[in-house]
């Protein structure tokens, strides 16, 4: 079987016991596959629209502090409930000297608010408003909050960076990227 471990990143694929051909990876979950015995290794797939979307989230991140970068990240990946990425930010954030207090509080900032700015609270009811936006929209004056903290540029690039994590949680667990399976390099 193969082991696809593409990444926001690099690319590589390591191979264990029997080969796949095809640019796939075991399943994670049953259903018709079309005759495939696992998932896609989207940046093999669709290589041009995962370099587009490399470029997308380097582009969102660009101006940002990337602490809040991160916190953005960690807290959509708690809301779509995607481990693969949950792992990954929180470990970027703590190489990035993120506090292990912090990062245990993100995803029950509301009852933690003494942990974080009010410019990044902003940025995280901002975050679950986009990433939840088939719930409720965005609230009016969760963006007015945001638009507040951040100045039109600022607030552009958070947007950017909110969908962009989105996009790659999506990917994620589209194709059952493990936690812990992390290859940049």
């Amino acid at each position: 079987m193969t082991t696809n471990t593409n990444t926001a990143a690099t690319t590589g694929t390591t191979t264990t016991g029997a080969t796949t051909t095809g640019a796939v990876t075991p399943a994670g979950t049953g259903g018709d596959t079309g005759g495939r015995t696992g998932r896609i290794d989207f940046a093999k797939a669709a290589p041009k629209v995962f370099r587009a979307l490399v470029g997308f989230d380097a582009a969102a991140r660009e101006g940002l502090d990337p602490a809040l970068v991160e916190l953005i990240q960690i807290r959509a990946s708690h809301l779509n409930h995607c481990a693969y990425c949950l792992h990954m930010h929180t470990n970027d954030a703590r190489k990035a000297g993120e506090s292990e207090d912090r990062l245990h509080m993100v995803a029950v900032w509301r009852e933690a608010r003494h942990f974080f700015t009010p410019k990044e609270q902003a940025a995280l009811a901002l975050t679950e408003a986009v990433t939840r936006v088939a719930d409720a929209g965005v609230p009016d004056d969760v963006y007015a909050e945001a638009a507040a903290h951040f100045d039109d540029a600022e607030l552009g690039h958070v947007l950017a960076l909110i969908l962009t994590i989105n996009t790659w949680n999506r990917v994620a667990l589209s194709t059952a990227k493990r936690a812990g399976t992390d290859e940049r390099r």
